[in-house]
């Protein structure tokens, strides 16, 4: 082999061994099965996702902020009645669920009202991970997540 050759192989093998160790990787903490329903008016709107933590380590969820309201909070729902909290807890290597009927965010005082088929952004805050951006898709109002 020449030079050049094995320039080119160990090139290939280095890429290759970079590409795999990225693929099966998940980020520490990450959302996923977001969704807005289309609010029905413009004072307010709720979001729903499971947050995944991937770490050995517990956490919090402790705030979320986003340019779409003038307030967004987090709640949980006890009985029959919506509970502003501070936090929700995300046990290590387990998620917390967002959902109709229980934990959910909250958008008070909508900027603009979002529609089917638009991207809200949000950003979530934690105890200690680092701040994870999320894109919710605004589905129809009367949209059910298939389980």
């Amino acid at each position: 082999m020449n030079r050049r050759s094995i320039l080119a192989a160990a090139l290939t093998l280095t890429t290759g061994l970079a590409l795999a160790g990225c693929g099966g990787e998940s980020a520490p903490i990450e959302a996923v099965d977001a969704y807005m329903p289309q609010p029905v008016n413009q004072d307010m709107a709720g979001a729903y996702f499971t947050v995944k933590n991937n770490t050995d380590t517990a956490d919090k969820l402790t705030s979320v902020t986003t340019n779409l309201a003038k307030d967004i909070s987090i709640h949980k729902t006890v009985g029959t009645k919506m509970e502003r909290v501070e936090s929700l807890p995300i046990p290590a290597n387990g998620t917390l669920q967002l959902g109709h009927g229980g934990n959910h965010l909250m958008f008070m005082g909508l900027k603009s009202k979002p529609t089917k088929d638009d991207v809200v952004t949000v950003q979530l805050h934690f105890a200690h991970a680092e701040p994870v951006r999320v894109s919710i898709p605004v589905k129809a109002a009367d949209y059910q997540p298939k389980h």
